[in-house]
C-alpha cells in the first residue's frame, strides 16, 4: 500500500474513533484539544500526541509529510465539527465540491471562488492549511460536510510539487461541475 493510501486509511480509523467517542467526556476533550491545534505543528501540543501517533503505521511514523497531513486534517475536522449535530465528515465530498455547495447565488460564486483560488494557489503546506481554514469556517456555518480522510491524502500529496497542480485542478473541476449541476437543476425547476 502506498504512503498516501496509508495516510487515507489511518485518517479514516481516527475519524471513526472520534465518532465513536464523540459523546463521552474523553471525546469532547479530544475534540477541544484538536481545535486548539489548528494552525500549529503536529508536535507542538503534547496532549495531541496520542490522537495523532497512537497506532500510526510504522511506514508513516517519523515522516513529517504524513504526520502533518493527518494532524492538519484532524484539527480542521474538529474545528468543522464544533457545534454541529451531524457528522461533518462525509465520503466523496472534496474541497471543491463542498465549496460549490456554499454557492447560493451569483454573488456567492465570486466570493467563494476567491477563497478557493487562495487554497489551490497556496505555495506551502502552511499556506494551504491557513486558507483551508477559512473555507472550513464557512462550511461549518452552513453545516456542509467534507471528506477528511480524502483531505488528509490530498494534503500529503500536496507536499510533493508534482501533485500540487493536479490536486488544485481536481478541486476546481469539482467546484464547477457542482455549480453547473445546481444551475441545471434550477433552470429545470423554472421551466417546469
Amino acid at each position: 500500500m502506498s504512503k498516501y493510501d496509508e495516510v487515507y486509511q489511518y485518517t479514516v480509523s481516527k475519524l471513526e474513533y472520534l465518532q465513536r467517542i464523540a459523546n463521552t467526556r474523553k471525546g469532547r476533550a479530544m475534540m477541544a484539544n484538536l481545535r486548539r491545534g489548528v494552525g500549529k505543528q503536529a508536535g507542538e501540543l503534547p496532549e495531541l500526541w496520542e490522537m495523532i501517533f497512537d497506532r500510526m503505521p510504522e511506514k508513516l511514523l517519523g515522516k513529517n509529510q504524513a504526520e502533518w497531513a493527518v494532524y492538519t486534517a484532524l484539527t480542521l475536522y474538529a474545528m468543522h465539527q464544533q457545534s454541529c449535530e451531524q457528522n461533518m465528515n462525509q465520503e466523496k465530498i472534496s474541497v471543491g465540491l463542498a465549496s460549490a455547495k456554499l454557492v447560493k447565488n451569483e454573488d456567492d460564486t465570486e466570493r467563494i471562488l476567491k477563497r478557493l483560488n487562495l487554497v489551490v494557489t497556496a505555495v506551502s503546506p502552511e499556506d494551504l492549511a491557513y486558507h483551508l481554514r477559512s473555507i472550513i469556517q464557512l462550511l461549518r456555518q452552513e453545516e456542509i460536510a467534507l471528506d477528511y480522510a480524502k483531505l488528509a491524502k490530498e494534503l500529503y500529496l500536496f507536499q510533493y510539487e508534482e501533485n500540487t497542480s493536479v490536486i488544485g485542478l481536481n478541486w476546481g473541476r469539482d467546484f464547477w461541475q457542482e455549480c453547473n449541476r445546481k444551475t441545471s437543476e434550477k433552470e429545470k425547476k423554472e421551466n417546469d
